[in-house]
């Protein structure tokens, strides 16, 4: 047997890491500039992450959502000691960013009764069904996937926004607050003020997708609470549990649950909690979230000025840097001279989800390296 041949694959395979660094089969050691897809979110192999999991499975790894799980009350109430002004929701566990956003939107019919969804052009929310659906890429859309039930705006166009949503009755809007796939496009505040009122107005319910934006990258937990918006559903993964499987939705009181409308197998396992408790203990004891914010800052000044950088967008450690040559190319000379791992959101755009705890020393390494790039690519 062979493995299906999806994935366009870098010639690098790493086999240690720490921190904010990788080393590979030779020993060479890069800079984690890209966090594995804004995964990583303390750093590779943290002590306290890595003594929790081993701990917790020594105990028990694995049990059924048919028992009491303690763990699952102990990780709600930390999220919500994060996440300022959301002390008061309930937490759904599940596996993915994917499956996050499929159970939002299904709360969110479930809830209202109504069968449509509003999403943004440029989105993506991942490829489960509905996740597909609300997805702005045909590529990735199936026969099955299609569906005359989502309509799409453009992000920032608050007129299109409110004229859609008065149009008829959805269920849900669903808005990245950094649209990562997209291009690191940044959700306005006026937009995302606009959204809420008009939710307000029409009975809608507003779902804010903070997979990759969420969990402190932007600089606030969450990216949408820049603006002041508080959403009736926020969906999370990626960074919650620095690399082990787990999705989110934390959800408005105002929302009613009811036995079986929401259920998963393997989403909230002790040893999903185990990781995600590790995950926002060191969050909140190495101000992480302040931290993302800082260098962030950093890394922006440091590199907005130099030649051939067109634009430079983004919150936090969540930054796209369009460049006046091909990002393959960049990369590529990043990667291979530099060694330094970053990412990509189109033709032309540089894409940063370093891990949360990255410092001044590795800020510095890669802004010289940034710096050296563009002039060997005579930008």
């Amino acid at each position: 047997m062979k493995l299906f041949d999806v994935y366009t694959l870098l010639d690098m395979e790493p086999v240690k890491a720490e921190g904010a660094y990788l080393w590979d089969r030779n020993g060479v050691e890069y800079l984690d500039f890209y966090g594995g897809h804004a995964v990583i979110s303390i750093g590779h192999s943290h002590p306290h992450y890595v003594k929790r999991i081993t701990e917790q499975l020594s105990n028990i790894g694995f049990y059924s959502n048919a028992v009491i799980n303690s763990l699952q009350t102990e990780l709600a109430e930390k999220i919500g000691s994060l996440a300022k002004g959301y002390e008061d929701y309930s937490l759904f566990l599940c596996n993915s960013g994917a499956e996050a956003n499929e159970n939002a939107l299904k709360l969110a019919s479930f809830t209202t009764g109504r069968e449509r969804v509003l999403a943004m052009k440029g989105a993506f929310h991942g490829r489960t069904s509905m996740a597909v659906a609300v997805t702005d890429n045909p590529a990735i859309q199936a026969p099955v996937n299609t569906t005359n039930k989502v309509s799409f705006v453009a992000l920032n166009d608050c007129e299109a926004l409110r004229e859609e949503l008065l149009k008829g009755e959805y269920a849900a809007v669903i808005i990245e607050p950094i649209q990562g796939v997209g291009g690191i496009q940044v959700a306005s505040d006026e937009f995302l003020l606009t959204a809420r009122e008009v939710c307000d107005a029409t009975g809608t319910l507003l779902v804010m997708d903070e997979v990759q934006s969420g969990y402190g990258r932007s600089g606030r937990f969450f990216a949408h609470q820049w603006s002041g918006v508080k959403a009736d559903i926020v969906s999370m993964a990626k960074g919650i549990a620095n690399g082990f499987p787990v999705g989110a939705i934390i959800i408005s009181p105002e929302i009613p649950a009811k036995k079986g409308m929401l259920g998963t197998t393997f989403g909230g396992s002790h040893l999903a909690c185990a990781a995600a408790i590790a995950v926002a203990e060191v969050v909140a004891e190495e101000n992480l979230v302040e931290n993302a914010r800082r260098m962030g800052e950093k890394i922006v000044e440091g590199i907005k000025d130099v030649s051939g950088v067109k634009d430079v967008r983004g919150r936090g450690l969540m930054i796209g840097i369009d460049l006046s040559v091909p990002q393959a190319d960049f990369r590529k000379v990043l990667r291979e001279k530099h060694h330094i791992m970053t990412g990509l959101s189109g033709k032309y755009t540089l894409r940063l989800l370093p891990p949360l705890m990255i410092g001044e020393k590795e800020v510095k390494r890669f802004v010289e390296a940034f710096k050296a790039t563009a002039q060997e690519l005579g930008m």
